[in-house]
């Protein structure tokens, strides 16, 4: 006879060896190495941000200078160092050019060895404070890793070459050092300020605020501060943060001066925050739907994890034990991201990144046991979401009717080849067979037990159709940027010191693969005025630009430039005779003449079309 939500009993709450304990991490740490680097070096970089990290990550381990990271030339201000540390640090192994072709590796790890610690993290304290009702820690630990790693946001910043991933680690590794020190009186307190000392180094003083948000917002909903001042110490933790983070910021405004006061502080911060940079503009909600969709096909346990703190211990002093209030200190953590960045001008939705593994927490721990008056929430949660995984499921059976639908002038084919790959009705029976495994364990036994059920077809998932839908992805956008890359290094061998430019789509990676200077240019008349200027005039170090009526220096009379469909099509870039040199999907690599060049530039000039290179940007690559 099918069980119902009033038949589950509430369970006592053993408590693991720590035998025990190392077994549930080393099945965590397993499932985290498989979906998190198993073929993490396969595809190439995606354009455009994560490049500009490898780039700079790369060029550290190339000239030595470990302070200051630099891309295409210029210095690179727009996070802290940890990164571009981590990532030199892969591209300094012995032989890293030849068991990483790509380059991809490297700079993927520190993202893919964060999210694996926040996992571990994540399982430990689950193992070492169970809470109440939960008759197996080990099991809920698991759960709890897999709802974090399995967001569809951490699925992909997990493999991404930015420091999102490696914020969301740091960060979540220190928050949850704070709550186990509330536990246990204060034992072990100075580990989450380290902790916060490599978050500040990863992205800033973002990281300070954050933690701040949630102490403060914990502490209003147990209504003891004190208690909380005593046991965290932050005064001296503070201190402890800062030694760690502020030297290099001390050093790089030493060095660097003015440019990275106005561009790290002014522009990537400040100006971030209080308003829209780089047009994403988007409305004050934004983050509301984010934190639906990063949950999915969870999301209505999420609902009930916030509704099960929220307003039921806002409106009354909480007497549950220290050890008793994981549940409380997610929701305070995820509530301080959502108020954090709604209040902020730019939205990204990388910037929910350090809330998933709050997330996580909220979804497994709203399914423990509780009174019998909320068995039936529990249930019917539940059932939103197998019902929720029922629909994505019947989305991608129905893939024939939108996946042509896709539109992307960079990749042409990919809706062709989506559909003859299989890959998308792969992913329909991962989610069908979730789904029915969902409803069968809703009927046989207490819904706790069903989620690590659920979760399993979705690692599988992760394997058989996610990753083989990236590279087919790789193939079809990036592989021509890279084949483009090896031809301009080809012709460069021929004609050496050859200058490189890419105008109308834009892509860092060109400037990563060919590990050479490239000049940008977009695809207007002032862009063509620009580019024309800038070979002969702009400094950058690694290259120069140089009239070419210089004899004495013999500069290439020639530039090699990489171009797109869109942009040859402009009625100025028309004319140029250039000498094509082969076509890579949407590219032409075009060998033009620099005095050809220079003329029509002129004539552009003459009517009004002024070169503007020379006035800073602080998103200039």
């Amino acid at each position: 006879m099918p069980m119902t939500p009033s038949a589950v009993s509430p369970t006592p709450t053993p408590r693991l060896s720590p035998r025990q304990r190392r077994r549930g991490l080393l099945l965590v740490l397993a499932l985290g190495l498989l979906l998190c680097v198993w073929q993490l070096g396969g595809t190439g970089l995606v354009d455009e941000t994560p490049p500009l990290f490898a780039a700079s990550g790369r060029a550290m381990a190339r000239t030595g200078d470990w302070l200051t990271p630099r891309v295409n030339g210029l210095p690179r201000f727009d996070k802290p160092p940890l990164v571009y540390w981590l990532m030199g640090l892969g591209y300094a192994l012995p032989g890293q050019a030849q068991w990483d072709s790509l380059g991809t590796w490297a700079a993927r790890l520190p993202s893919a060895l964060a999210t694996i610690a926040a996992m571990l993290m994540l399982a430990d304290t689950v193992m070492r404070h169970p809470q109440a009702g939960d008759g197996q820690p080990r099991r809920t630990a698991v759960a709890v890793a897999l709802a974090f790693v399995l967001s569809p946001l951490v699925l992909l910043w997990s493999r991404t070459a930015v420091s999102d991933a490696l914020l969301s680690g740091t960060l979540a590794v220190s928050l949850l050092c704070q709550w186990r020190c509330h536990v246990t009186g204060g034992r072990r307190w100075w580990l989450a300020w380290v902790g916060l000392g490599f978050a500040v180094l990863t992205k800033g003083p973002v990281a300070v605020v954050l933690t701040g948000l949630t102490l403060g917002l914990f502490a209003l909903l147990r209504r003891d501060l004190p208690s909380l001042w005593r046991q965290l110490r932050p005064l001296p933790g503070l201190l402890i943060t800062a030694l760690i983070s502020v030297p290099w910021y001390v050093a790089e405004l030493v060095v660097e001066g003015q440019p990275f006061w106005d561009s790290f502080f002014g522009y990537h911060n400040l100006q971030r925050f209080t308003s829209v940079v780089n047009d994403h503009l988007q409305p004050w909600w934004f983050f509301g739907p984010v934190m639906l969709i990063a949950a999915l096909p969870f999301t209505p346990l999420l609902l009930l994890g916030l509704w099960q703190v929220i307003p039921r211990q806002v409106l009354r002093r909480s007497d549950a034990r220290p050890d008793q209030t994981l549940q409380a200190f997610a929701a305070c953590w995820l509530l301080s991201v959502l108020l954090l960045f709604t209040s902020a001008a730019t939205k990204l939705p990388s910037y929910w990144l350090p809330a998933t593994p709050a997330a996580a927490l909220l979804i497994v721990l709203s399914l423990r046991a509780a009174p019998t008056r909320s068995r039936s929430a529990q249930w019917w949660a539940w059932i939103a979401a197998v019902g929720l995984t029922l629909v994505l499921a019947a989305g991608l059976w129905a893939s024939p009717l939108w996946v042509p639908l896709i539109q992307d002038p960079e990749m042409p084919t990919l809706p062709a080849e989506l559909l003859a790959s299989g890959l998308v009705l792969r992913a329909a029976v991962c989610f069908s067979v979730a789904a029915l495994l969902g409803l069968w364990l809703a009927r046989c036994r207490p819904v706790p037990e069903g989620l690590l059920a659920m979760q399993g077809p979705l690692v599988v998932f992760q394997l058989v159709a996610l990753l083989p839908m990236i590279f087919l992805g790789d193939r079809v956008r990036q592989l021509p940027v890279r084949e483009a890359a090896a031809e301009m290094l080809r012709q460069q061998r021929q004609q050496p010191q050859e200058p490189l430019a890419m105008v109308g789509a834009m892509k860092p990676s060109l400037h990563f693969y060919t590990g050479q200077v490239v000049v940008y240019e977009g695809r207007s008349k002032g862009a063509l005025v620009n580019l024309a200027d800038r070979l002969r005039f702009e400094q950058r170090r690694g290259w120069s630009g140089t009239p070419v009526e210089r004899p004495t220096d013999h500069p290439p009379a020639t530039v090699l430039v990489l171009i797109d469909q869109g942009t040859t099509e402009r009625e100025h870039w028309r004319g140029l005779e250039p000498q094509l040199l082969g076509r890579y999907g949407i590219f032409q690599l075009w060998r033009v003449d620099r005095r050809r060049l220079e003329q029509r530039a002129r004539r552009l000039a003459a009517d009004g079309n002024a070169p503007d290179w020379r006035r800073p940007r602080p998103e200039r690559y």
